[in-house]
């Protein structure tokens, strides 16, 4: 009498099967592409600005809270990417080398201001306007805490909140975020402390 379970050798089969299908379908690396980039292939760069546009500008927009600012900073860092192309080496992560670049234009840019430029005077009514289909109380709720959370931020000395945003909205590692800043790790370490230790105090308050 035949089983009814699977047999091994052709489980075995499917398994390698599936792998091998899984490993065509995936997407290259980062790395790969900016290479294949370097080489003339155009379509790798769009696969590339197509993976880190959103997060990229997100993180610009969080640093500058100027749209206008945000726009020129974003397009800058991506011309610096395509001017380098023909030099660049994978000695470090594509995404840990874009936001190096994003961490200079940066500081570029707090050395020529001399100060960090102030909150929108609608930032609060942006905010506001977010749509939320809960019920207005809850609405008001959410609304303080996004408040309060992007009031305790803006206080964090330059170095803190750059990589808390690093960590918490790009997901990088110490690591990463030290190549980025140019610090070592446990600098990173200390500041990431320092700066959830000044938001947790400053939103009990």
């Amino acid at each position: 009498m035949t089983g009814s379970g699977p047999c091994p050798s052709f489980t075995g089969a499917q398994r390698a099967l599936t792998l091998a299908l899984v490993n065509d379908l995936a997407e290259p690396a980062d790395e790969t592409l900016m290479l294949a980039y370097a080489a003339g292939d155009a379509s790798a760069f769009e696969q590339l600005y197509a993976r880190h546009r959103g997060p990229l500008y997100r993180f610009l927009l969080r640093h500058l809270r100027d749209a206008a600012l945000a726009d020129e900073f974003f397009q800058d860092t991506w011309q610096r990417v395509i001017s380098a192309r023909q030099g660049w080496k994978p000695e470090a992560a594509f995404g840990t080398w874009l936001y190096r670049i994003a961490h200079n234009r940066l500081n570029d840019h707090w050395r020529a201001s001399k100060h960090r430029p102030a909150a929108p005077d609608d930032a609060d009514e942006r905010t506001a306007r977010v749509p939320d289909p809960d019920t207005p109380e809850r609405q008001l709720s959410e609304f303080e805490q996004r408040r309060r959370l992007q009031l305790a931020m803006d206080e964090l000395p330059a170095e803190q909140r750059e990589v808390l945003l690093l960590r918490l909205e790009q997901e990088l590692t110490l690591e990463e975020i030290g190549e980025i800043t140019g610090v070592g790790r446990e600098t990173v370490k200390s500041r990431l402390r320092y700066a959830m230790d000044r938001l947790r105090t400053r939103l009990n308050e």
